[in-house]
């Protein structure tokens, strides 16, 4: 039976670039499911079309059950969605913006009131709640979108790079909040170039590179495809790196590494902390002083080497798959958590709209929050 979320031989063609080659997902109801891959891989291209932006030129999806071609305004009344930019209204305040996306999903007006307080303070913004978003700082902006996905708590949610351009703390309350969702029973597609983050929450991973999945399991099942385990060893001395390596391939299964500038070795090894105990004692007989040695288990940065050829690349703050850069859609990234509202007749707000349209969106919000 097809998971919460369920796509098959997806394929998005943008002129000669080929973002989605035949991707096939399943997520089980209640889990979540990291979507990695470097810039370009298709990610963002597959959200877009699971949470019916954009429409496939091959393929099948259903969302919660329903068919993403066929009933797109039943897709988006059971989605929520926070795309790789915070999309809100920057004349608003946090509160009014929060307000005015319960109301397009046709809360009433106390309900949606209520529930904007309760997200400012489930997000730690209750202090700038009355504030004009266009006061906040990049990392609040964040989290008052990642705040209005949350408004009508869907069933299914998508969340494109939910945490780049926070800083560590705000991650980690993100993070929380992710896994208080998926424990009430929310399903979560996560797309992140942030390794640490599949490997903190989701309970499977997909690994995307041009528009194809070349890799999928837990992130224990992706990590056991690299190899076994690592020795690693950082020697007080750089003189000392050519005896230390000679050690070290004297007991691994492999060419060992060098990294001169923080005079660290990695070879690797089977045998596990036996085996490592061997490793100092011969280091200490040898008359290598380290600062540092310990055995390790390859990491997802490990897995995208190997399956890629390089590392993932993390993106600097503010930065992402940008529409039109990473995956070829030269879409406006308008993309809100009331992406489900949408169905109810909200337009995406598009980059360069006219200030007398902004004015009177915005006004007509203020009369909703009233």
């Amino acid at each position: 039976m097809p998971g919460a979320i369920y796509a098959e031989g997806l394929v998005k063609t943008f002129g000669d670039v080929r973002a989605l080659d035949g991707v096939d997902i399943d997520v089980p109801e209640g889990t979540v499911l990291g979507l990695l891959g470097p810039n370009g891989a298709g990610k963002t291209t597959a959200v877009r079309v699971l949470t019916t932006l954009l429409r496939p030129d091959r393929g099948r999806a259903e969302v919660a059950g329903i068919d993403v071609l066929e009933r797109p305004d039943d897709v988006r009344r059971a989605i929520g969605l926070s795309g790789q930019f915070a999309a809100v209204d920057e004349y608003l305040t946090g509160r009014e913006n929060l307000t005015m996306v319960g109301r397009l999903y046709q809360m009433g007006a106390k309900e949606a009131k209520a529930r904007a307080g309760e997200l400012l303070d489930r997000f730690h913004l209750a202090d700038a709640g009355d504030r004009p978003a266009k006061t906040y700082s990049g990392g609040m902006r964040r989290r008052l979108d990642l705040a209005a996905a949350l408004v009508v708590s869907p069933p299914v949610m998508f969340m494109d790079e939910p945490t780049t351009g926070l800083d560590p703390r705000n991650r980690q309350q993100l993070w929380d909040v992710i896994q208080e969702l998926v424990a009430g029973g929310t399903t979560l597609l996560l797309t992140t170039q942030y390794l640490e983050e599949a490997d903190h929450l989701a309970h499977d991973i997909c690994v995307v590179d041009h528009g194809r999945v070349i890799a999928r399991g837990t992130s224990d099942q992706l990590k056991a495809q690299t190899g076994g385990e690592r020795v690693e060893v950082v020697v007080h001395t750089p003189e000392q790196l050519g005896t230390a390596d000679e050690v070290l391939r004297g007991f691994g299964k492999g060419a060992s590494k060098i990294e001169p500038h923080t005079r660290k070795i990695t070879v690797p090894v089977t045998g596990g902390a036996k085996l490592l105990a061997e490793v100092i004692r011969e280091l200490d007989l040898r008359g290598v002083e380290m600062d540092d040695v310990g055995l390790r288990r390859p990491t997802l940065d490990d897995v995208f080497i190997s399956l890629t050829g390089h590392a993932a690349e993390t993106p600097a703050e503010g930065e992402g798959e940008g529409a039109g850069a990473g995956d070829g859609d030269g879409t406006a990234d308008g993309d809100a958590a009331a992406a489900g509202a949408a169905g109810r007749g909200r337009g995406r707000r598009k980059r360069g709209k006219k200030a007398a349209d902004q004015g009177g969106e915005r006004r007509a919000a203020r009369e909703a929050a009233k």
